[in-house]
């Protein structure tokens, strides 16, 4: 794939440089012609003058026998000399063409990888999607396999053990129908464009909290909601969604019997909605990076934490949906804080 692109790359170059040639030659060609007219009009000025002068001067004098007219050695003189600047003039555009190749070459090369970069990066970042999903899909397939597999081995087996069964296949279709609703969503989040309407941002919390309070895990977590009323651009849905997103995330990575808060203020024409959780925070090495799909920093912590690591970057596609911004930082007492800065108008 890397040679793909780096063939793609020389392609682009050429092109770029061709453009840049044909641009060079036609700048010098187009100076060459105003520079050769300007010169042999000068010298046609000139010779004129001369010519005038001649006449004017043997007028009243004798002209010498055998001496050539001033007129006709003046006129060599300037063949002579315009042939001289003509070839000065090619051996220069010759030299500036050749520089502009080399250099032109090198930019057109830099160039090229600039523009190909996100394209690429983004090749890259999809292709890990598709092998992470893939790897996520298979999983819960192979487990309930295996497991039917195992049981459908037993001669005998109580109800109890078929009921045991079915709940355990029940639990990894759920897994499987949370992993493709959560792939739908960001596809629909990435192609569908939003009717932003104005709308209470405390509502918003509050409703998430009460979603994020139904979960299991979050029986014994304390949520506190600080949240500033305001109203704020955007779209109610998918940004309960998000702040939903964002409590579940806070769950997972506290403490169980810990505290999550949610608080918001407004800052001029855009209000601050942060979530943050008392846990250890996040690894500064997987800062940048804990919004891409699939990415699931500290494998220590992440292989004991339930989910597939699609949550925050559809968190984050939501955000840029609304026309606002999510980040993610540490606070300085412990603990992640995940920012949501929406517009008012």
């Amino acid at each position: 794939m890397r040679g793909m692109f780096e063939s793609a790359r020389l392609k682009l170059t050429l092109f770029y440089l061709a453009a840049l040639l044909s641009f060079s030659l036609v700048i010098t060609f187009g100076l060459r012609a105003i520079v050769e007219t300007e010169f042999s009009r000068s010298n046609d000025v000139q010779l004129g003058a001369v010519q005038q002068w001649g006449q004017q001067y043997y007028q009243t004098r004798p002209y010498p026998r055998g001496l050539q007219a001033p007129d006709q050695n003046f006129a060599r003189i300037q063949d002579e000399q315009a042939q001289e600047t003509q070839d000065r003039l090619t051996r220069e555009f010759i030299l500036l063409n050749f520089i502009v190749f080399v250099v032109g070459a090198a930019i057109s090369y830099w160039y090229a990888g600039r523009t190909l970069k996100p394209i690429q990066e983004a090749h890259e970042q999809q292709k890990r999607f598709t092998s992470d999903a893939s790897h996520e899909l298979r999983t819960p397939l192979a487990s309930m396999r295996l497991e039917n597999e195992i049981f459908l081995r037993q001669k005998k087996f109580s109800d109890s053990e078929v009921r045991e069964q079915i709940g355990s296949n029940l639990e990894e279709v759920a897994r499987l129908e949370r992993l493709t609703t959560s792939l739908l969503d960001l596809n629909r989040y990435e192609t569908t464009k939003l009717k932003l309407k104005k709308l209470q941002v405390h509502d918003i919390a509050t409703e998430a909290l009460a979603s994020a309070a139904k979960a299991p895990a979050a029986a014994r977590i304390r949520f506190i909601n600080s949240t500033a009323k305001a109203m704020v651009l955007g779209d109610r849905d998918s940004l309960t969604q998000l702040v939903t997103i964002l409590l579940d995330n806070a769950v997972k990575y506290g403490p169980k019997d810990g505290i999550v808060e949610v608080a918001g203020v407004t800052h001029g024409n855009e209000y601050t909605l942060a979530v943050r959780d008392h846990g250890k925070g996040i690894a500064e090495a997987d800062l940048p990076r804990v919004f891409e799909r699939m990415y699931r920093g500290d494998k220590a912590r992440s292989n004991s934490v339930p989910g597939h690591g699609i949550g925050l970057s559809l968190a984050l596609q939501i955000a840029t949906a609304n026309g606002a911004k999510l980040t993610a930082a540490n606070h300085p007492e412990g603990g992640a804080v995940f920012s949501l800065i929406l517009p008012k108008n």
